[in-house]
Order: structure tokens, then C-alpha cells, then sequence
């Protein structure tokens, strides 16, 4: 196995986590992945393996495609494909919506820190070089997002 296939198998799920929680829709989601793995590998395919400089690309990519849906003004897909039995499924898909929801009402800087928080590879330094902020200063927004997301799902979802 070739090495850049270890580094998709190993992040492709991570990449995709982090897209949907920042855009909300699965489809949109999918199709910035693989853009990003793509503009990855035609430039660094040689390079040293490097997580962060692919949630770079994605991130770079998931804002280019928001700012063009903003433009073009279509309203996101909220679809989620989800396994087990037809009632869990509906439940899961119900609190995932939720969640997505709560997620879409922060504001763009603490939607983006919650989904690297929650695709999980990063320390709070990495998530800083990613988004040119200070560690500190990652921290102290990270706290202000969860309680404000705390908010949102605590008063239903308004």
C-alpha cells in the first residue's frame, strides 16, 4: 500500500467529520474532501505526511464553498445517513440535526473551532497554527463556543 493511501484511510474520516460539522451538509461535505485530498496530493505528494496542512486545504476550501453558496444564495442540504434500526435511526438523525443546528447558529470562528475540536487530531496549538491565532487564545474561545453552543441546546435549539 502506497503510502498517501495509508494517509486518505487514516484521515479521510476526520476530514469529512470536520466538513460536515462546519457545512452542515453531508453531500457538500463529501465532495470538499475529496477536492481537499486531491489538492493535497498534486502538491505535496512527495512531501513529509502533514495533517494540518490538509485541514488547512479542506478549511480553505468548506469557506471558499460557503462564501460561493452565500453568493448563489441555496439553502444547505441536511442529510445524514445513519445505521441501525428505523426508530434509532430517526432519533440519532434527530439529535444530529439538532446538534448540526446549534452548530450552524455560532459564529463562523467558533463553528470552525468546535469541528477541529471535534475531529479530534489536534491539539489546541495545532487547531491555533491552523486558524493563525495564539494557543491561549484558542482556549479562551473554545471555552466561550462551548457554553454559548450549551446555550443554544439549552433553550431548544432557539
Amino acid at each position: 500500500m502506497e503510502p498517501y493511501d495509508i494517509f486518505y484511510k487514516e484521515n479521510k474520516d476526520r476530514i469529512f467529520s470536520y466538513l460536515l460539522r462546519l457545512t452542515g451538509d453531508t453531500h457538500l461535505a463529501v465532495d470538499i474532501m475529496q477536492e481537499s485530498f486531491t489538492r493535497y496530493f498534486s502538491r505535496y505528494r512527495d512531501a513529509p505526511q502533514n495533517c494540518s496542512l490538509l485541514f488547512t486545504i479542506a478549511r480553505n476550501a468548506a469557506l471558499d464553498s460557503i462564501r460561493k453558496r452565500r453568493e448563489e444564495n441555496h439553502p444547505p442540504v441536511d442529510e445524514a445517513s445513519l445505521a441501525g434500526d428505523p426508530e434509532r435511526r430517526l432519533i440519532e438523525k434527530q439529535e444530529f440535526n439538532k446538534m448540526l443546528a446549534a452548530i450552524g447558529r455560532l459564529n463562523p470562528v467558533d463553528r470552525e473551532l468546535i469541528s477541529l475540536l471535534a475531529a479530534k487530531p489536534f491539539s489546541y496549538k495545532e487547531i491555533g497554527d491552523i486558524l493563525n491565532i495564539s494557543e491561549a487564545n484558542v482556549k479562551i474561545k473554545i471555552h466561550r463556543a462551548r457554553i454559548r453552543l450549551r446555550e443554544i441546546l439549552g433553550n431548544g435549539g432557539q
